[in-house]
């Protein structure tokens, strides 16, 4: 699976809710996306990428998947 791929597909998505007056409901927003749109492969991928110590994924995108990646 290509990460920067999802990494890629996963900023787009964090860039459409970023602009979310309520940071909290952005961040439940990215991460409900990607557990309704996304394979579980994609969901796993993207998690452990997101575990990494350097990626290319935006921070928005990034504190989503540190705080609600367990649900995914």
């Amino acid at each position: 699976m290509d990460t920067e791929n999802l990494a890629n597909m996963a900023n787009r998505i964090g860039q459409f809710f970023e602009s979310l007056p309520d940071r909290e409901e952005a961040l439940d927003s990215i991460a409900n996306h990607i557990l309704l749109y996304w394979e579980p492969r994609m969901r796993r991928a993207i998690v452990g990428y997101a575990g990494e110590a350097s990626t290319s994924l935006s921070p928005i995108v990034a504190e989503a998947l540190r705080v609600h990646g367990h649900r995914l």
